[in-house]
């Protein structure tokens, strides 16, 4: 009767910058370390695979190592050895040797 009721103060709200701080770093961490250095890498794919001229030596994404022969929009023509030629898409290389590659192996 004579002691009053004490009641709790309201808790303080949190910012709410930073309840999102932690996603925003997680996302620019995701960001650097995984999105921009694969977007980097399949630019220099591309531009690997747009710079095929012919007499190079490559290796296509099946492992078959060749000459390359002929060259079209998305084809290429590969000797790989022997005198057989075959027709592999352009997409399916996966590194341009140095000249004399295939002599060595």
């Amino acid at each position: 009767m004579l002691i009053s009721p004490a009641f709790a103060a309201d808790p303080a709200q949190p910012d709410p910058i930073m309840s999102f701080l932690p996603l925003i770093v997680l996302f620019a961490l995701f960001y650097f370390l995984i999105i921009r250095p694969q977007m980097k890498r399949a630019k220099d794919t591309k531009k690997m695979q747009e710079s095929i001229q012919k007499g190079d030596e490559v290796i296509t994404a099946g492992g078959q190592v060749g000459k390359v022969v002929k060259i079209s929009d998305q084809y290429i023509t590969l000797d790989i050895g022997g005198g057989v030629e075959s027709h592999f898409q352009r997409a399916t290389v996966q590194t341009v040797l140095p000249k004399g590659t295939i002599k060595d192996i």
